[in-house]
Order: structure tokens, then C-alpha cells, then sequence
């Protein structure tokens, strides 16, 4: 089974160095047909995002574009785009799970009474609200994969109890402050700019270093990789950007720089690399990375295999909601409190936006981490730069709506596209 996951450019040789290694122009050439197939990928998205960009850059020059409002779009984000990442997991097996901005205002809500109504010390505290949306995944997993209820059904069961849930921790209008320095950290306050810049040169490193032994390792097993030159383009891409945000985000950006100083990167920011970085590891580099995209891909086929699908889809609901807990926390540093609507709202459906804008696929198989962070991307300028503009809850909604049908259009056409080119 784990040789019928790969794609075929990762099927070794007999001989090592014996596989005919494509050119720059072939490797481009290939990428164009790609496209032309309809396996469009991410391109949508950052199409998208760049010509919003530069249409709020237009309309807003001196606002849109300040250091305070691009470190605030990160920060605004981050619940968002954790929950999305999550989700990449449960969609890539064709399921859903609608709970999953409610489960996050459980653990956010788990989190504000042991900290603080019963004053536990943050080493309890933090790993109970994690273990809290564990046991929620657990249970979802369960349900799904065991009793055979369809997820859809299960989730949106969860996602009323849940609402429930958190009126009963917290009661009706009730709010709980959190006022742990460390908690509160996560969302408002940064990294000192000579660390920042030491941090992300050593990740740099390593993600270059790792790149490069990578493509060298599989070349000398015979196996197909990009061009050099390919791959120098793509980290020197990545380099070139990770640079010009880290110098953005450790410039002042205080309104009073005189009375308070802001600068260096948020503190949510590596949080959330670390988790990406991770669970990209885990869909890629893995065994059962590849499983979750074999069971996505024909379920019935990787059971035959002998891969245990059931212990796959329980271990991706309790990643997602894991996820979710870790959104529960940055919500409720980034707004000091939790309330009764801790994880509703827009919350849910700007994540499972985030990720199908991103370019994860509703029919699962096809999907990356990445696609929720570019997606949230997308939506986070949505809503910070018609918010800029005056523009009421209710265009952005719309606006935003228009985004994920047209993200969904493109997944189902191009699918189309690609099972006619079959």
C-alpha cells in the first residue's frame, strides 16, 4: 500500500542514478500541464490573495499597509488558521466536523476556570485544556468510525452540545478574565527583534539544509526529483519572504513610540510554524501520512491493504480537535477572557473556509497544512481590509461567501477536468 500512495515521480529504480532526471524547462513544462489538467493546487488562493492585496493597498495606502495592521492580520488569524489546519486532516477523508469552533471555546472555557476560578498553576491547566479536546476528537473518532454514524451528523450533534457545553462551564452572560502573563503572551506580545532575527535565520537554516539532503538523498536512491535549480528557486522564494516579514514585523509599530514600543515578531507566529512545520511532517514524511491520503483516496482499497481506516479516521478527529484547543488558547489570550460565545460565530466557518479556499479538497485525497494558512490568509485580508474600509459584518460575509463558492468551483472542475483527461 505505501508504494500505491506515492505519486509516481517518487517510485524508485531499480538502479539508483538510473532514473532519466527532468530539466528546468521539462520541470516547468510539467507544472503548466499540471494546470492545464485542473490540479490547480494553491494557485487560486495566492491569486487571490494578491489581488486583494493590492486592492485594499490601493484603497487604504497609509492604514492597510502600516506594520501595526500587518502584525495585527497575523494575529487575527492565528484562531482561524490553527482550527484549519485541523480540519485539512478530517476533510482529506472526505469527512467534516462542524464541531470544531465550539470544541475550541470548550477548552478555551476549561482553561479560564482552572486557571483562573480555581487557581490552578498554567503545567495543569494548559495540558487539561489539550487533553480536553483529545478526549473530544476521541469521542467524534468514535462515533464516525465505530458506530458508523455519518460524520456530518455526529459533528453537528456536537457542535449544538457543545454550545451547551460552554454556557453550563461558564453560565449565561457570565466571563471569566485570564490573567496568566504566559497565557496572555501567546496573542499580545513579541519576541525582541535580535531573537526574532536569530530565530529565523537558524529555522532558515535548517529548512534549507533539510530541503537540500532531502533532494540529495532521493537522487542517489534513484529516485525522480525536481531540478536544482527548481528547488534553489522555491527555498530561495521562501527565504526571501520569511526575511521581508521578519524585518516588517520587527519594525516600531506603536502609535507613541515614545510612551510605549511595539516591535518584533508575535509570539503566536513561531507558535503556530512550529505546529504547521509538524503536522506537515506528519502527512509527508509518515506512514500514516500516507495512509490518510490512501484512505481519502479509496478507502475500501486501503483497508484491503491491510491498514487499520478506522484508527486512521479516530487519530485525524483527534488531531483536529486537538488543533482546536490550541485555537481555544489563542482565542482566549488574544481577548484576556472567555465568554459564552468563545468559539462561535464566524469561527467555524472561516476555518473549514480557510482550508477549502487553500485548496484542500470537500471530496478528500487532496490537501495540504499549508492550504489552511493560505486560506486563512486570504480570509484575513478579507476582513481587516473591508473592516478598514467601513464596510458593515454583513458585505464581508457575502464577499467572503463569494471566495469559498468559488474556491469549491474550482475543486469540483477541476476534478472533473482531471477524471476527463483519464
Amino acid at each position: 500500500m505505501s508504494t500505491s500512495t506515492l505519486p509516481p515521480s517518487a517510485t524508485p529504480s531499480p538502479l539508483a542514478g538510473a532514473v532519466q532526471q527532468p530539466t528546468f524547462t521539462e520541470n516547468v513544462q510539467g507544472y503548466v500541464s499540471k494546470l492545464r489538467g485542473g490540479d490547480m493546487g494553491t494557485l487560486p488562493a495566492i491569486l487571490a490573495f494578491l489581488i486583494l492585496t493590492a486592492v485594499f493597498v490601493v484603497l487604504k495606502p497609509g492604514t492597510f499597509t502600516s506594520f501595526l495592521n500587518i502584525a495585527n492580520l497575523f494575529q487575527q488569524g492565528a484562531v482561524v488558521a490553527t482550527i484549519g489546519m485541523g480540519l485539512v486532516f478530517v476533510l482529506l477523508l472526505g469527512e467534516i466536523d462542524l464541531s470544531a469552533g465550539f470544541a475550541s471555546g470548550v477548552c478555551g472555557a476549561v482553561l479560564a476556570v482552572a486557571l483562573t476560578n480555581k487557581q490552578w498553576p498554567l503545567i495543569v491547566a494548559l495540558p487539561l485544556s489539550l487533553l480536553t479536546g483529545v478526549v473530544i476528537g476521541l469521542g467524534l473518532g468514535l462515533l464516525v468510525a465505530k458506530v458508523g454514524i455519518p460524520s456530518f451528523i455526529a459533528t453537528l450533534a456536537a457542535f449544538l452540545a457543545f454550545q451547551g457545553v460552554v454556557l453550563l462551564i461558564i453560565g449565561n452572560g457570565g466571563n471569566i478574565s485570564i490573567t496568566n502573563p504566559a497565557v496572555l503572551a501567546i496573542e499580545n506580545k513579541n519576541i525582541a527583534p535580535w531573537l526574532g532575527w536569530l530565530i529565523v535565520i537558524a529555522a532558515l537554516v535548517i529548512y534549507v539544509g533539510m530541503g537540500l539532503r532531502q533532494w540529495s538523498t532521493r537522487r542517489n536512491n534513484g529516485l525522480l526529483v525536481a531540478p536544482l535549480a527548481s528547488l534553489i528557486v522555491k527555498l530561495g522564494l521562501v527565504v526571501v519572504i520569511v526575511l521581508a516579514l521578519t524585518f516588517i514585523l520587527n519594525q516600531e509599530r506603536s502609535l507613541n513610540p515614545l510612551r510605549t514600543s511595539i516591535s518584533g515578531i508575535p509570539i503566536v507566529i513561531p507558535v503556530i510554524a512550529v505546529l504547521a512545520l509538524g503536522l506537515t511532517f506528519l502527512l509527508n514524511g509518515t506512514a500514516f501520512g500516507r495512509h490518510v491520503y490512501g484512505v481519502g483516496g479509496n478507502a475500501e482499497a486501503t483497508r484491503r491493504a491491510g491498514i487499520n481506516v478506522a484508527r486512521v479516521r479516530i487519530t485525524c478527529f483527534v488531531i483536529c480537535s486537538t488543533l482546536a484547543a490550541c485555537a481555544g488558547i489563542f482565542g482566549a489570550s488574544r481577548a484576556t477572557s472567555v465568554d459564552p460565545n468563545a468559539g462561535g460565530s464566524n469561527v467555524l466557518l472561516y476555518a473549514v473556509g480557510a482550508a477549502v479556499i487553500g485548496g484542500t479538497s470537500l471530496f478528500g485525497g487532496k490537501g495540504r497544512v499549508v492550504d489552511a494558512l493560505i486560506g486563512a490568509a486570504v480570509i484575513a485580508v478579507i476582513d481587516n481590509g473591508m473592516g478598514l474600509l467601513g464596510y458593515s459584518a454583513g458585505v464581508k460575509y457575502v464577499v467572503t461567501g463569494g471566495v469559498l463558492v468559488l474556491a469549491a468551483g474550482v475543486d469540483a472542475l477541476s476534478r472533473g477536468r482531471m477524471r476527463g483527461s483519464r
